[in-house]
């Protein structure tokens, strides 16, 4: 008996589930301040018997188990959560082993082990949303060094057509600031989902997405990328990131077809908290070595 955790910006998923990703019970809980959101969360696993937690969280957080922060939400823009200890709050509460990493990283683990990556030792998880952020599977396991990937905040190219300042509070003009969804609404004054019909919105996103993975396939080399989020639920932005993608890359390295190797999550929107079954299972197991 698995519990997971898949901590948003706008709201925590919580699951119980076991070690094949199936999810027996969720719940959905508003993600406000941290004295009124993990009473709930709380409560919610209290119901079960559990043989340890996976959280997939937003960020930055610290995932250095040597570290005396290990487990905290780090230098996030939710003023309330900064400098959280995420997993020793829970911790308080469940004697069990936790998993702790990023939100994306759960999705990339969610899809290496029984989504769109299975079977291969390396793929990439993109969510294109609220945020943007990207996780790492490389040689089976989850890419980490000085801290998490942060690759949502990469530098890119202006659009020729593109005058907007940038959404990002740290960057500006980031990935994140030029092709996050706060990005769209605010430069084209509508949320994405009412703007399907207006190709020059797909097309400068596909623009920014592109550079962004050419980028990743030139230094990660990964097997598969999986792009999920609320943004790339417009179908319509795959083809132009495709073709420029195709035209960036200009033969350097070969690729396989496009449309097979990158592609939405098998898992949908369920990624994420599958993924944090996962890190849950590999905490248990690790618990017993």
């Amino acid at each position: 008996m698995l519990g997971a955790i898949e901590a948003g910006g706008t709201k925590f998923v919580c699951a119980v589930g076991d070690d094949k990703g199936n999810i027996m019970e969720r719940i959905k809980i508003p993600t406000t301040v941290p004295g009124e959101t993990l009473p709930k969360v709380i409560e919610f696993f209290k119901s079960y018997d559990l043989d340890a937690i996976g959280i997939g969280s937003f960020g930055p957080i610290d995932i250095d188990r040597e570290s005396s922060t290990y487990g905290h939400i780090t230098s996030t823009p939710k003023t309330a959560w900064r400098d959280y200890p995420f997993v020793e709050v829970l911790k308080d509460s469940f004697c069990v082993p936790i998993g702790f990493n990023t939100d994306v990283n759960a999705a990339a683990l969610g899809e290496a082990m029984i989504g769109a990556a299975k079977g291969l030792d390396s793929c990439l998880y993109i969510t294109v949303g609220t945020g943007i952020g990207a996780g790492a599977i490389v040689q089976g396991k989850l890419l980490q060094g000085l801290s998490h990937p942060e690759m949502g905040h990469i530098l890119v190219k202006r659009h020729p057509c593109d005058s907007y300042k940038g959404k990002c509070p740290y960057h500006q003009d980031c990935l994140e600031g030029l092709a996050s969804g706060p990005a769209i609404e605010e430069r084209w004054s509508d949320k994405g989902s009412e703007l399907g019909e207006r190709m020059e919105v797909w097309e400068m996103e596909g623009y920014y997405i592109a550079q962004a993975l050419m980028q990743y396939v030139l230094i990660l080399s990964p097997k598969k990328i999986i792009i999920g989020g609320g943004v790339m639920k417009q179908k319509q932005v795959f083809p132009y990131i495709y073709n420029y993608l195709k035209e960036l890359i200009n033969n350097y390295v070969a690729l396989p077809e496009l449309s097979e190797y990158i592609v939405c999550p098998v898992l949908g929107d369920d990624a994420g908290i599958t993924g944090a079954l996962m890190l849950a299972k590999h905490a248990f197991e690790d618990s017993k070595k």
